[in-house]
C-alpha cells in the first residue's frame, strides 16, 4: 500500500472563505482523503491557515486587533468551519507557528549557500501619507492586462497575471487611499529563479503526464514565459522573520519573507507540527513524509488555478534550490473557478455565499455533495440556487434519502425490526449485483483519477440502480401473494443500502454514519466495499436488528428557495 501525503491550498487568514474556496481545494482533498483511508491507504491529510503578508496585516488593521491576536482568533474561526464540514485534517496549522520560521529561514539560508538567493536594491512604492514602504498588497489599482480597477500590487484577481505594484495604472495605497505615492530606492533578497528555469523544466516534463491538463497547462505557460528573480521579502511587521545571522542588515530593518516564500514550506511545518503535538513515539517521524520519503509516498495537492504556477514551478524551484531531498509534489489537482450566478465568489469583495453561512442554512452533506457533483474540473462551473435546489431534492432527498426510508419503513411494517430472510436471489438480484459491482468499479476509478464530477455521477447511478430495482420488483405488490419474495426484495435492498452506507462516506460522511448506525451489526466493521464483494449484496445477514433513521433529505421548498434568494441574491444582485 502507498503512503498518501495530501495537501490542499493553504487559505488565507483574512476571513471565512466562501464556497468556492472549499469547492477548489479543501473539500476535494478531504474526500480523497476519506476514500484512500476507506480503501485502507496510510494517508496524511495536512493543511493551515496562511498567516503572514498584507492581508493578515489589513485584516487585523480593520478590526482593530493586534495582528497576532488576530490571526489566533481567525484561525480558531476557520477551524470550526473546517470541523463543521467535517473536513478530517490530520492536522490544521498555522504557518506563523515556530516550525514554519524555523523551516523557512533554513530554506533561505540554504538557497544562500548555494547561489539562488541575492541582495539587490530595487525602487519601491512609498507612501508619505502612510510613513512606509508598501508592499504590493498594500498597492491597489487598475490592471494594465485587462483592465480590472481594483488589482492587487502582487496579482490581478480578475486576470490571475502575477503583477509588481509598479506596473499597477492609477496606484493608491491600501492603507490610506492617497495617491501621492513615491518610487524610493529599498534593498531586498531576490531568489534567482532565472538560475533554476532548466532544472524546473526537467523536472515538470517527468511529472506532467500525471497532472491534469489544467494544471500542466498552467505550469507550460509560465515556464515558456521564463522564470524570473523575483523579490522574497517585503517590508512588513508580521512574517518570518529574515534571519540576523545570514543578513543582519536586512533584518536590523525588519525585512521578512514574502508569504509566497514561507507559505508553501507550511505545508512541511505543519507535517512537523503535527509531528511534535503527537509526539514521536505516537507517530511516524515526520521526516520520513517529506525529507528523504520513500518511494511508497504519493504526494497529491488540491487547488485552484490561481495557486497552480506556485505550486507547479515557484516552489518546485525553491525545493530544487536547497539541493536537500525533499519530497516534490507527485500529481497537482488544479480546479477552475466556482462562481455565483456567472460572477466571481471573492473574499475581499464579500460576494457569494460564505462557508459559515451556508452551515447556518443547510446541513454540510447539501453542500459537500453538490460541490463535488459539480466540482469546477474542466472548466468553471455556476452555482446558482436553482440549480442548488434541484440537485439536492432529485440527488439526495428522491434518489439517496427516499430509497432509504421507503425500504426501510416498508420492511418495518410487514416483518418487523429484522432483516427478512425471504427466498434465494433470482435473475433480477444477480442482475443487481452485476451492476453494483460495475458502477462501483467505475466509482473507484474516477476516484483514483481524481475525477470528481466523474465520481459523483458513478455513485449517484448506483443510488439510482436501487431505485429501479424497487420499482421492477414491487415489494408491496410482492407482498400480496408471495411474501417470501417481497422478504428477498427487501432483504436485497438493505444490503444495497449498507453498500451505499459505506461507499457514500467520503461525499456525504454524516449521511453514511446516520444510515450505518441504523444497522445493529456488531460484525459490520468494513472501511469499504470492494467491487467483488457489493456483488453478492449479502453483507446484512437476515435477522439483523435495525431502526428507520430520521428524514436523511428535506427537500428544498419554492419558499426556502426565495428565502435563500432574498437573503444571498441572485442572478440579478449578481
Amino acid at each position: 500500500m502507498a503512503r498518501h501525503l495530501v495537501t490542499s491550498a493553504l487559505p488565507y487568514i483574512n476571513g471565512i472563505k466562501h464556497l468556492g474556496n472549499m469547492a477548489g481545494s479543501m473539500l476535494p482533498s478531504d474526500v480523497y482523503s476519506r476514500y484512500l483511508r476507506g480503501r485502507g491507504h496510510e494517508v496524511l491529510h495536512i493543511c493551515a491557515t496562511d498567516e503572514h503578508g498584507t492581508p493578515a496585516e489589513l485584516a487585523a488593521k480593520a478590526a482593530g486587533l493586534p495582528v497576532a491576536e488576530f490571526c489566533a482568533r481567525a484561525h480558531e474561526a476557520q477551524r470550526a468551519v473546517y470541523d463543521g464540514f467535517e473536513l478530517a485534517f490530520d492536522h490544521f496549522g498555522r504557518s506563523s507557528s515556530r516550525q514554519n520560521v524555523e523551516i523557512t529561514q533554513h530554506f533561505a539560508r540554504r538557497l544562500h549557500a548555494h547561489g539562488f538567493i541575492e541582495e539587490r536594491a530595487i525602487r519601491q512604492v512609498y507612501s508619505p501619507a502612510d510613513g512606509r514602504f508598501l508592499p504590493d498588497r498594500y498597492v491597489e489599482g487598475t490592471c494594465p492586462h485587462c483592465g480590472y480597477d481594483r488589482a492587487r500590487g502582487d496579482q490581478c484577481e480578475d486576470c490571475t497575471r502575477v503583477l509588481d505594484p509598479t506596473d499597477l495604472l492609477e496606484p493608491r495605497s491600501a492603507i490610506s487611499g492617497s495617491t501621492e505615492l513615491e518610487v524610493r530606492e529599498t534593498r531586498h533578497l531576490f531568489l534567482l529563479q532565472s538560475r533554476l528555469q532548466s532544472e524546473v523544466e526537467e523536472w515538470v516534463a517527468r511529472q506532467e503526464d500525471r497532472w491534469p491538463q489544467l494544471s500542466s497547462s498552467i505550469a507550460r505557460k509560465w515556464l515558456t514565459e521564463g522564470l524570473h528573480d523575483r523579490a522574497i521579502t517585503r517590508d512588513l511587521d508580521w512574517g518570518v522573520p529574515v534571519p540576523a545571522d545570514t543578513w543582519p542588515e536586512l533584518a536590523a530593518e525588519g525585512k521578512v519573507f514574502y508569504v509566497w516564500f514561507d507559505a508553501p514550506i507550511e505545508y512541511i511545518a505543519a507535517t512537523k507540527e503535527w509531528a511534535d503535538a503527537a509526539g514521536k513515539s505516537e507517530v511516524r517521524d515526520w521526516t520520513s513524509w517529506w525529507y528523504e520519503a520513500d518511494e511508497t509516498v504519493h504526494y497529491t495537492q488540491f487547488m485552484a488555478k490561481d495557486n497552480v504556477p506556485f505550486h507547479t514551478v515557484m516552489f518546485p524551484a525553491t525545493e530544487l534550490g536547497v539541493r536537500e531531498p525533499w519530497k516534490k509534489v507527485d500529481v497537482v489537482k488544479g480546479f477552475n473557478w466556482l462562481t455565483y450566478y456567472g460572477g466571481k465568489f471573492s473574499t475581499s469583495q464579500q460576494r457569494g455565499i460564505f462557508t459559515d453561512a451556508a452551515l447556518e442554512t443547510l446541513p454540510a452533506d447539501y453542500w459537500r455533495y453538490f460541490l463535488i457533483a459539480n466540482a469546477p474540473e474542466s472548466d468553471d462551473s455556476s452555482f446558482t440556487w436553482e440549480h442548488f435546489a434541484a440537485t439536492v431534492n432529485k440527488d439526495l432527498a428522491d434518489t439517496l434519502g427516499n430509497f432509504v426510508n421507503r425500504v426501510l419503513s416498508f420492511s418495518r411494517k410487514r416483518f418487523g425490526d429484522e432483516v427478512p430472510a425471504g427466498s434465494g436471489p433470482g435473475g433480477a438480484e444477480a442482475r443487481l449485483g452485476e451492476e453494483t459491482a460495475g458502477l462501483l468499479a467505475e466509482y473507484e476509478d474516477h476516484m483514483d483519477n481524481l475525477q470528481f464530477r466523474k465520481a459523483a455521477a458513478a455513485l449517484r447511478a448506483l443510488w439510482s440502480a436501487g431505485n429501479a430495482y424497487l420499482e421492477e420488483k414491487a415489494p408491496w405488490l410482492e407482498i400480496r401473494t408471495d411474501p417470501e419474495a417481497a422478504a428477498l426484495t427487501l432483504r436485497t435492498a438493505m444490503n444495497l443500502i449498507h453498500v451505499y452506507a459505506v461507499i457514500s462516506e467520503p461525499l456525504v460522511p454524516a449521511t453514511a454514519r446516520a444510515i450505518r448506525a441504523a444497522f445493529a451489526s456488531r460484525e459490520d466493521t468494513a472501511t469499504w466495499v470492494t467491487p467483488e464483494r457489493a456483488r453478492s449484496l449479502d453483507a446484512l445477514p437476515a435477522g439483523t436488528t435495525f431502526t428507520v433513521p430520521p428524514v436523511l433529505f428535506t427537500k428544498i421548498t419554492a419558499e426556502d428557495l426565495e428565502a435563500y434568494r432574498v437573503r444571498f441574491g441572485g442572478a440579478a444582485e449578481a
